[in-house]
């Protein structure tokens, strides 16, 4: 008739877990059943991460004079416990675990606001002794117990107010609990023990009267267990009875005149009926009781009173529990606000915990996510890695799409760059115009004039060309940027290298019996461009055969950014690119820096020796610039090194040529081609 213990606790666990407290203290005597107790919650509590605070055994109850000594010796730990940061102590309610927290509680005259949740299993309640009756019980407002399921009987109240000890001269019993309900005595004499003085029992005592605390007017769920007991008994009597008057061979089997209480088994595991108050009594086949538990609030008042509220249930069946957090009314502590029993105070989100050494696994300590992690809720033990796609935010609670981004035309960056752009395009097509118009004129012919022409158109595209790197990438405009570039630029390398080499050589041609006079000439010149330029144009060839270019997305440049660029494919064939370009760029500078000097009134050998350095110049530096920036800045990285070198020859070379032209035509004829030693 008395439920399996383990289902209680399964239903303790599911509160704690309910109201989320996961550091709590254990309570129970010092004794089989506490020990029991202790090694069958403290496991199902550790794989609920759920701790224990303290574990806490008390004396076994005995006599007082034996267990005062044991309690003043343990008395000063006591109030430590109290202030633990544990809010919930779970007890394990047989009757003298009430008796011994009463002692301790009372001894140790303690603030009764420091108010805890006691959690207490069905065999609790607050019966104290007689010399307990008047002790305080605020302590334990709020409390919270597992309880048999109980119900109100039916005639049991007024047989309560009804009862007379005149009705226990038989046993005595209902005389000595009378006497010490009552402190009276049932002698017609008066009885003085000690300093007391006992008044006669009038018989006329009600048990009302009496605090709840020593005797309970309601229905216990023990009180219920043992009328359904008898019930049951009765019931299975009742079959055995009606079975020997039917079957000779039940009459043959069982003796009723011989009857073992053992004989009953069979049929009290098959019995089912209905009590008085309406429910079903049955059993399961392990032959134990079928019957849910109330949770059940205890509300105390300051006159030694309390009312029980059942606030849920548990089904021992499927485990579930249910429970009416608005009903329940807490210690005037928490004011009226689900308590917080924790090691640690919540980890916020944004947040995780970590381990602190050497204590349990529920006291930790707060670290923030690293970046790029989040966690979205509180008390998380690890972070979350965001998508390649988004990063974290600030405060590492979510996780945010990154914005796309590229050298945009709209952006103030790429308008600027579009327009130096078109300005310097602009302007190679005004010197090749004022060129093209002057081309009879010395000083035009006397640089190789043809020369000149693929010279400034090469400028010309190079301008052009870095309008590709401007814009969303796709991949005509991917496969298009460097090779273009590569290209272009080898193209504009390759006249300045053929025009400087046709410079020292028409020098050396000029000395009597030269025979490298017959080398000197327009085939020359378009020899050393076409040879130059088609190396190039087979290196990217090769490039886009083997690995082109693609347009692609680079989520791990910028944290908050992705970036649309162009993926060069073959970084290798990138590389031998810009080498080759490096190369004839080299080569062209250290040919024009040996021919600077000379005599030639229009050599413009020295102009592309300092077009040369600065074009060198700018592309040494574009190197560490272009590794250090990140995002569209490496686009625009680029642009830039391609409109200033380009600006750089245009400047240099034709600059002095086209400020004769229109500003010193005087300076424009024959006679200043030879300039006088």
């Amino acid at each position: 008739m008395v439920p399996n213990e383990i289902q209680q606790y399964f239903g303790i666990v599911h509160l704690l877990i309910h109201f989320r407290w996961t550091w709590i203290g254990l309570f129970a005597v010092d004794d089989d059943n506490g020990e029991r107790f202790f090694q069958t919650l403290v496991p199902m509590l550790s794989s609920n991460s759920i701790c224990s605070a303290f574990i806490k055994r008390t004396p076994k109850w005995t006599y007082v004079a034996d267990i005062l000594d044991l309690f003043l010796d343990d008395l000063d730990k006591f109030p430590s416990l109290m202030e633990s940061k544990a809010n919930v102590f779970i007890v394990h309610g047989a009757p003298p675990s009430m008796l011994n927290l009463s002692w301790y509680l009372h001894m140790a005259v303690l603030d009764s606001n420091l108010g805890k949740v006691w959690i207490v299993t069905e065999q609790w309640d607050f019966r104290v002794s007689a010399y307990q009756k008047n002790w305080d019980i605020q302590f334990f407002q709020g409390a919270i117990s597992f309880s048999v399921h109980s119900n109100e009987i039916l005639g049991f109240k007024t047989f309560l107010e009804n009862v007379n000890p005149s009705w226990g001269t038989e046993d005595g019993f209902i005389q000595d609990f009378w006497e010490n309900a009552f402190s009276c005595s049932m002698k017609n004499y008066s009885v003085i023990t000690g300093e007391e003085h006992k008044e006669i029992c009038t018989g006329e005592e009600k048990l009302e009267s009496l605090p709840g605390t020593f005797f309970e007017m309601k229905m216990t769920g023990h009180s219920y267990n043992v009328y359904n007991a008898a019930y049951a008994v009765a019931h299975a009597l009742h079959v055995i009875h009606d079975s020997k008057s039917r079957s000779k061979v039940a009459q043959k089997n069982v003796k009723v005149l011989h009857f073992q209480p053992w004989q009953a088994h069979p049929f009290l595991k098959r019995i089912s009926f209905n009590n008085s108050a309406g429910e079903i009594v049955h059993f399961d086949e392990n032959g134990e009781l079928i019957i849910d538990f109330d949770i059940t609030n205890w509300i105390t008042f300051p006159n030694e009173t309390f009312n029980r509220v059942i606030v849920g249930k548990m089904n021992p069946l499927n485990k579930k529990l249910s429970i009416q957090d608005e009903k329940i009314v807490w210690h005037r502590r928490f004011n009226q606000e689900a308590p917080i029993s924790r090691c640690n105070d919540h980890c916020h989100p944004g947040n995780t915990r970590e381990k602190k050494e050497g204590e349990p696994f529920c006291c930790y300590v707060c670290i923030p996510c690293p970046e790029g992690k989040v966690s979205f809720y509180k008390d998380m033990d690890f972070c979350n890695d965001c998508p390649e796609d988004q990063y974290s935010a600030p405060d590492k609670t979510q996780c945010i799409p990154k914005a796309l981004n590229y050298l945009s035309l709209e952006g103030s960056l790429g308008k600027a760059l579009t327009c130096f752009s078109i300005v310097f395009a602009t302007t190679t097509i005004c010197v090749l115009r004022t060129f093209w118009k002057h081309q009879d004129t010395p000083i035009v012919k006397a640089n190789n004039r043809n020369l000149t022409y693929t010279l400034l158109f090469s400028l010309f595209l190079c301008f052009l060309c870095s309008l590709l790197f401007i814009g969303k990438p796709t991949s005509t405009t991917c496969i298009l940027r460097q090779t273009a570039f590569g290209i272009v630029f080898s193209l504009a390398l390759s006249s300045v290298l053929a025009k400087t080499i046709i410079v020292v050589l028409a020098f050396v041609a000029t000395k009597p019996g030269s025979k490298i006079r017959k080398w000197v000439g327009r085939k020359l010149g378009d020899t050393i461009v076409i040879s130059c330029t088609s190396i190039q144009v087979c290196i990217c060839s090769i490039w886009l055969f083997t690995s082109p270019p693609f347009p692609d997305r680079n989520l791990n440049s910028l944290r908050e950014e992705i970036i649309l660029e162009c993926n060069e494919g073959s970084a290798t064939m990138f590389c031998l690119v810009l080498c080759y370009m490096s190369f004839l760029a080299m080569v062209s500078f250290s040919v024009a820096f040996f021919a600077r000097k000379l005599p030639d009134s229009f050599n413009e050998a020295k102009f592309i020796t300092f077009s040369m350095l600065i074009f060198c110049s700018i592309w040494l530096s574009f190197g560490p610039m272009y590794l250090s920036t990140k995002g569209k800045y490496v686009v625009a990285v680029e642009v830039f090194s391609i409109l200033t070198s380009s600006a750089g020859l245009l400047s240099c070379i034709f600059s002095p040529k086209c400020y004769i032209i229109v500003f010193r035509p005087e300076l424009n004829n024959r006679e200043q081609l030879i300039r006088k030693r």
